[in-house]
């Protein structure tokens, strides 16, 4: 609701930086929220895949907006039923490739885990971009190597560039389908303060849009944005942050038709 707020300070006529209008080519329709259990996660993970599946058949592309990270993993389920393996770039501070978060296996810390274990994703052609802050252990980024990742941390930006950032994604994406992933706190709390797990030295919501627009190669076949966390935020400043990214993964659905 409050990314849906937020969205209306938007002007969606034309997106100048990609010189595209995109709700004159494609069609795009706000599918509602999905009604799931706050009691069960296993249910609630079959229910967010049971309705992202109706939704995605018929050529469709569905971006979630959420909410906690965990959706992405039905959301991929769904994804690579209508397309097959897919390769994932995932924008966030942390890994999310742990293989239990207080010992519970399925939490928006190790989705990721989980969904190279179902073969979900392309090995090796993944990508996490904007990774900062401690870890609970060195052999995290083991792990996360050991599932076919490519990191690029958010300081590795200060080096490269946004320019040179765009070009290793796409090299590494290749032309497969992709699946994007965008958690909210990938930002620096400056520009994002409502999340929930905010960590200091993020990128600016200037780079963020950057790479984002960069990207108009891939072969986009689903997305989220994920993390906003109202109770945090003040002045809209996350939800509008978040709104701004959805309306760009859109455009750039719609510069590919």
């Amino acid at each position: 609701m409050a990314v849906r707020q937020g969205s209306r300070h938007l002007r969606p006529g034309h997106h100048v930086e990609l010189d595209c209008s995109p709700f004159r080519q494609i069609q795009a329709v706000d599918a509602g929220d999905v009604p799931v259990t706050p009691f069960a996660i296993d249910t609630a993970m079959e229910q967010i895949g049971a309705h992202a599946a109706e939704l995605v058949t018929g050529g469709r592309t569905v971006i979630a907006i959420g909410g906690d990270h965990t959706v992405a993993l039905p959301m991929l389920r769904a994804v690579t039923r209508e397309h097959g393996p897919v390769a994932l770039v995932h924008f966030d501070a942390h890994l999310d490739t742990w293989d239990t978060y207080f010992d519970a296996p399925i939490t928006h810390g190790t989705i990721f885990r989980r969904a190279f274990e179902e073969k979900l994703l392309v090995e090796d052609h993944s990508v996490h971009i904007g990774i900062r802050g401690p870890l609970y252990d060195r052999a995290d980024l083991a792990d996360d190597a050991g599932f076919g990742f490519r990191t690029i941390r958010a300081s590795d930006v200060d080096v490269m560039g946004v320019r040179e950032a765009i070009g290793v994604i796409t090299e590494r994406t290749a032309g497969l389908p992709v699946y994007l992933s965008l958690d909210i706190d990938v930002l620096d709390p400056a520009f994002a303060p409502g999340t929930g797990t905010p960590e200091s030295g993020g990128l600016t919501s200037r780079e963020l849009l950057s790479v984002l627009r960069g990207l108009t190669g891939l072969h986009l076949v689903g997305g989220d944005v994920v993390e906003v966390a109202p109770a945090y935020d003040h002045a809209e400043i996350t939800a509008i942050a978040a709104a701004t990214v959805a309306y760009d993964l859109i455009t750039l659905l719609a510069r590919r038709r």
